[in-house]
Parts: structure tokens; sequence; C-alpha cells
């Protein structure tokens, strides 16, 4: 899992170091910057999977722009300086760096030189053979002379000094950023470019397919947590060898069984949540963009809660925003692995993040517990527009 992140020169996100945990919610006002930080990992992301073009970029979540507006434009210098973002992990030792080139030319392609110096190191591992020995250190400091640390040799030859302990970034190349969509909810036969789900819940029926086909735990939890939903009797899905689209799910008050053309909209997005936590084919860290869209207040509460147990049991890492106050009621701020990050932006501009911790949680002028809906509409927690 990630547990720090630091990001210079992305967006709104001038200088920004951040530790995060396992289940984080974002919130915040209108263009504060919650959405960037999110582009920023699929960013580092998308260099691990060597794709930088801006077609898989879009792909992952990014909203693609001029290159110049992808940097901090605070001013003149940062729209040629390059993106730098540097990701730490539990229990590794060494920091994860990526620094993005781009010549702001019309149709040029960012260029990421921290993967060269990734796969320097994960191949000294392996070598054993002087020669090859010195062919690594020659281009690391080649990489090194070129600026990647500044010029630093020292920095770039202790970078390989613990080479054992180097994260295993397979996890970090599956990031997506999810905003799931009504259509492709209900288009359940529709699959997209991206395996097993797009990012706006393409592949939806067939991941579930195979989830009822592999794993009867899995498809139990699904069942199980869809009865968030007091009227949910149950879902039947066409066998994984059909080419049948139609999802049977009863409604107990009716006699008749509806599909998922005539669900309610919640409920396709709570199952496309569900089966993200449970499947082991979805990415291990990954974010989900206002994922309060089409959700009853009490219901965003429950599923909070819901999403951070299975989080757990399944290892997933995930980053959320939302404006949705209720959200903030599935949160326990006493848990470590929880975090309530407020997002806002200073008088520069910048993007800053304020973790909220149990210490920091509002009373009321009872010396009552305050719910943090409650607080956050109070003004209490920040993150909210001013000037009305």
């Amino acid at each position: 899992m990630i547990s720090k992140l630091e990001i210079h020169n992305y967006k709104s996100l001038h200088e920004l170091t951040l530790e995060v945990g396992r289940f984080n919610v974002l919130i915040g006002e209108n263009g504060c910057g919650k959405s960037n930080l999110l582009e920023a990992i699929a960013l580092a992301a998308a260099a691990e999977s060597d794709k930088l073009d801006n077609e898989f970029l879009a792909s992952r979540g990014i909203r693609v722009t001029e290159p110049k507006l992808m940097r901090s434009a605070f001013d003149n210098e940062h729209v040629s300086i390059p993106i730098k973002i540097i990701l730490s992990f539990h229990n590794v030792v060494i920091d994860q760096i990526y620094r993005f080139d781009n010549d702001n030319q019309p149709y040029s392609q960012w260029d990421d030189k921290s993967v060269q110096i990734s796969k320097i190191a994960r191949l000294r591992q392996t070598t054993s053979s002087k020669p090859e020995y010195i062919h690594i250190e020659n281009a690391l400091l080649d990489i090194a002379a070129r600026g990647f640390f500044d010029g630093d040799e020292t920095k770039a030859k202790n970078y390989l000094m613990c080479p054992d302990n180097f994260v295993d970034n397979d996890n970090l190349k599956s990031f997506l950023i999810y905003s799931p969509e009504n259509t492709a909810l209900r288009n359940f036969s529709k699959e997209g470019q991206i395996e097993p789900l797009g990012i706006n819940g393409a592949g939806l029926l067939k991941l579930l397919k195979v989830i009822k086909n592999e794993s009867s735990d899995q498809w139990e939890e699904i069942q199980d947590s869809l009865e968030l939903f007091d009227w949910f009797g149950e879902i039947e899905l066409p066998d994984i060898s059909s080419n049948d689209d139609q999802v049977s799910i009863t409604d107990r008050y009716l006699t008749r069984v509806i599909d998922q053309r005539s669900a309610n909209e919640g409920f396709l997005f709570v199952l496309f949540y569900i089966a993200l936590m449970v499947s082991k084919y979805t990415p291990k860290i990954f974010a989900i963009d206002n994922i309060d869209t089409s959700l009853n207040p009490k219901l965003c509460t429950k599923l909070i809660k819901v999403l951070i147990n299975l989080a757990k049991k399944y290892d997933k890492q995930v980053f959320v925003t939302t404006h949705n106050p209720a959200i903030l009621d599935g949160i326990n701020l006493g848990d470590d692995e929880q975090r309530l990050l407020v997002v806002s932006r200073n008088k520069l501009g910048h993007t800053n993040f304020k973790r909220i911790e149990l210490a920091d949680k509002p009373r009321s002028s009872n010396n009552e517990d305050l719910k943090l809906s409650e607080a956050f509409l109070r003004g209490y927690l920040g993150g909210l527009p001013k000037g009305f």
C-alpha cells in the first residue's frame, strides 16, 4: 500500500506531501484539487506501465489537457519544469520516484526517465557479473547527470543500496479512477477497453459471472451487501458460458423479477462497488470519484462502513471523493487505516490537505459529540465554499 505521496508541479498540487491510509475520503469544495490527487497517482501508474500517451491516460481517468496546463501554471516558470511524483510504500525502504517531462509542442507526449532508473534498480538485483554491474553503474550515473537526482551522484548510488526493498509495482500499474455511469452499468453486455472493469462500469456482467463461478464466498458477500436495500431479495446471473445479458433481480415486494434495465440506479452503483472490492481481478489500489452519486444519504453512511470492512478483508487501498456529508458518518476516526482528508486551496491557489483525526472532532456547545456530517455542514471541518 501507498503510505505517503509527494507531488510537485501537477495542476494545483504545487508542493504537496501527504500521508495516506487504507481507506481515504477526500472532501472539499468544487475545484479544490481532490481529483488532481487521484490523477497524480494514475500518472505514476501509467509510467510504471510505460504508457504515457493521452489515450491511455484518459482511459485511466485522467483529465488530459495541454501539457503546460497539466503542470502547476501559477507562473511562467512552472509550465516548463517537470512534474515530479514520489510514492512511499509500507514496508519498503526505497521510495518510487517519477519525473515527467514534456516540451509543450503540439502532439508531444510525456516522457518519464524514472522508469529507466527503476528498471536499472531491479536489474541490479539479479546481476552478479562484474561487467554487467559496471554497465548498470554507468547507466545510473548517466541518469543522475541528466538531472534526475539534481546531479547528485551520491543520491543516485544510495538509491540502489537496498535492492531487496524495491516494491512490486504490479499493484500500482493497475490503478484506475472509477467514475461509474448509469448508462454503462445498465448495458451489462458491453465490455470496455480495460478489463475487468472500465472506469465507467463496462464489463460488470462478465466480472459478476466470473466471481459467481470461481468463489461462492465472494458471491455470497455480494448478495449480503445488496441487503443494504430493504426491497432486495435475490440476484441471479446467466451461466458464465451463456451470451445472455439479462440479470434477474428479485424485489421481495413484487410478484415478478426485474432486470438491470429496470433496477434502481443506486442499486447498480452499489453492485459495482461491491464487485470492485471483492474481486481478485480488480486493482489492489484504486480510486472512486464522487462515490455518493445516486445514493441516499443514509445509504452512503452504511455503504462506507461496508466498503471499509471489505477493503481490510480483501487487502485493497481505496481513495474516494465526495460532496455528501453523510459519507463522513461512516468513517471511524479512531482507526488509523481510515483517513478523512479536507482539501482546500490557499491564497496562492495551491491545494492543501488537512487530516481530521479523532482529537479534531468538533463538539457541540453542550460538549456533546457532533456527527461528522453536521460538523462539516456547520463549517467546523473546512472544505466548504466561501463567500455565500
